[in-house]
């Protein structure tokens, strides 16, 4: 349903794993960790509202710890990587990853999904002082460092992807009216927030909310909003089955705005493929055709990038049953970084020297800039590129962005740091 500042290659290419040689030092007694093994968790929406496209994230992340582990694991240790079924319900979040903790005793818990979800356990998580690492979602709440420490973010956040999509929106639409589609929980609530810092309030015609709860009704209403405010631009925070909703809905009055979605709905094969389910047949991603989003990973239909080509060689060996996409580039993506993350601690490996190295991590790698994280910036990536669908396929254009919460909004030119030779 949350796109690395650069180290040398030298010290990248040193993280590979016990085969290829490892850190020194004992190692320490902790929680899912063994001689041999580490055992992380994860609650993920396999079903429910959020799982059209978000369910394939998990396995591209485990296809690449099994490619790990295929080369003998990190410090010659392997990832087991348990991943429990929320269906996008924070009640039911609460349960599995209370449960994945207090009884299968997992290392830490990675990339749990979704910022509703994710909410109910974060305090939890910290009280347990169980490694909270790369959150699958934009919530500016995963950057609280000095109350969640244990904590950190992974994606842009919504209010700096607002910021970003809202500069844009303002220096390519000027003078249109611009219309939001807000989910209404925090990924609305960080998006509404970053668009309004940078779109003048004399263009917003239009504010409409949904509830996740509420999407199978579709979004016809609020698409009828929109067109009778006069709304030329909609830009969305939302996830990929309201978004498909609205698409359709627009189509259904004969609405033809100027879509802008969120860096969540970054993927043609899973909005396409809910267009197409929706509408029983008689839609598909030809209603893509020209609708703008952003992006921190490359496209998978980037076939000279060279981590696209190490990522679909790892799902053609681990994970061929599912889609090569936007969502396998994003589990890949942050299970490399783990990985990094892990070597950067080396054999004496503790949850305290886990947070500890994620606090002074700069990790190269497939994003538009490095990942980078401080004792006192848990946010993740801060910066995307442009990107527009059309033919099929995504792709990404202009330069990249950085910004943050507030401060000025600047450019940087694409630098991508390629995988390590012995990756």
């Amino acid at each position: 349903m949350k796109l690395l500042r650069a180290v040398a290659i030298s010290a990248v290419a040193g993280m590979v794993l016990a085969a290829c040689g490892g850190s020194s030092g004992s190692s320490a007694p902790a929680p899912g960790v063994t001689a041999n093994q580490i055992l992380i968790g994860s609650h993920q929406p396999l079903t429910g509202p959020a799982a059209p496209g978000y369910s394939e994230i998990a396995p591209a992340a485990d296809a690449l710890f099994q490619y790990v582990n295929a080369k003998g694991g990190v410090d010659g240790r392997s990832i087991k990587y348990s991943y429990k079924d929320d269906g996008y319900n924070p009640t039911q979040t609460a349960t599995v990853v209370r449960q994945m903790v207090l009884q299968d005793n997992v290392f830490a818990i990675f990339n749990g999904l979704g910022t509703p979800t994710h909410e109910q356990v974060e305090p939890f998580l910290n009280q347990e002082k169980v490694p909270d690492l790369f959150v699958a979602s934009g919530c500016t709440c995963w950057n609280q460092p000095s109350k969640y420490p244990y904590t950190t973010g992974y994606q842009p956040n919504y209010t700096i992807e607002g910021r970003i999509l809202g500069q844009y929106i303002h220096q390519n639409f000027a003078g249109q009216k611009v219309g939001y589609l807000l989910q209404n929980d925090d990924v609305g609530q960080g998006g509404e927030q970053g668009l309004d810092s940078v779109i003048p309030a004399a263009d917003v015609a239009s504010k409409q909310k949904y509830e996740v709860s509420a999407i199978a009704g579709g979004l016809g209403t609020q698409m009828a909003a929109m067109q009778s405010a006069g709304v030329k631009v909609v830009v969305g925070f939302s996830i990929p089955a309201a978004s498909a909703l609205a698409l359709l809905a627009a189509a259904q009055i004969g609405y033809h705005p100027q879509f802008v979605l969120s860096s969540i709905d970054a993927d043609v094969t899973t909005l396409g493929g809910l267009l197409q389910s929706f509408s029983k047949g008689k839609a598909g991603s030809s209603l893509l055709e020209g609708v703008l989003t952003a992006g921190y990973l490359p496209s998978p239909s980037d076939a000279s990038n060279p981590w696209v080509q190490l990522f679909k060689k790892i799902h053609d060996q681990y994970d061929a049953k599912n889609p090569f996409d936007s969502n396998t580039i994003y589990g890949m993506s942050v299970a490399y970084n783990f990985v990094q993350v892990v070597q950067k601690v080396g054999k004496s490996l503790t949850r305290a020297r886990l947070v500890s190295a994620i606090a002074g991590a700069s990790l190269a790698g497939p994003g538009v800039v490095p990942l980078t994280f401080t004792s006192s910036d848990h946010r993740g990536y801060e910066a995307e590129q442009m990107a527009k669908f059309a033919n099929g396929q995504l792709t990404a254009f202009g330069p990249v962005y950085k910004a943050l919460e507030t401060g000025n909004i600047t450019q940087s030119p694409l630098s991508v740091t390629p995988p390590p030779a012995n990756f």
